[in-house]
């Protein structure tokens, strides 16, 4: 591949990844609210997905052997936040998990940091219901599962804009 066709690709192909992401997002979410656009409902719908993909940019970051207590407790207090919305997205804490094993950065202190993380949440959001700044919103698992629409379509294209990115840097 020449060297223009490989910047080319290099900035254009991510660009391709997000607008397909967020495009079919929107989309997916007129198609479902019946071509009505009402706030409360963009934010059940597209919160997670923000959140999920800040929690995968955090976790993007790391490098092989690098501690990662501190981002795993930041990535189970987003994950946490977001499941306020949508309350399977505690989910991608399994995939990432096997992503820090990979990388070589899982340990209990992990696991510990995770848990606290997501404890902290949780009392939170117990006090803020006493104190009646958030409205009572327990649902099940499976409660509001079209806004893994865009959590998916987030997340699938931060990573491979990444990959896309890595493969074709310029050396």
């Amino acid at each position: 591949m020449k060297r223009q066709t490989q910047n080319i690709l290099y900035h254009l192909l991510p660009v391709v990844f997000w607008l397909l992401a967020i495009g079919g997002s929107f989309v997916g979410y007129l198609a479902i609210s019946n071509f009505q656009f009402q706030i409360s409902n963009v934010l059940h719908f597209f919160a997670p997905a923000v959140l999920a993909w800040v929690a995968t940019w955090i976790i993007g970051r790391l490098k092989r052997h690098e501690e990662a207590v501190t981002p795993s407790f930041h990535v189970a207090v987003l994950l946490s936040i977001a499941a306020y919305w949508l309350p399977s997205v505690l989910v991608l804490v399994l995939p990432i998990w096997v992503y820090l094993f990979y990388l070589n950065a899982f340990s209990l202190r992990v696991v510990t940091a995770t848990l606290i993380g997501f404890v902290l949440v949780a009392i939170w959001t117990l006090v803020l219901f006493k104190l009646s700044t958030l409205t009572y919103h327990l649902s099940p698992l499976t409660y509001n599962l079209y806004a893994w629409l865009p959590t998916g379509a987030f997340v699938v294209a931060y990573i491979a804009s990444t990959i896309v990115r890595r493969t074709l840097r310029a050396r």
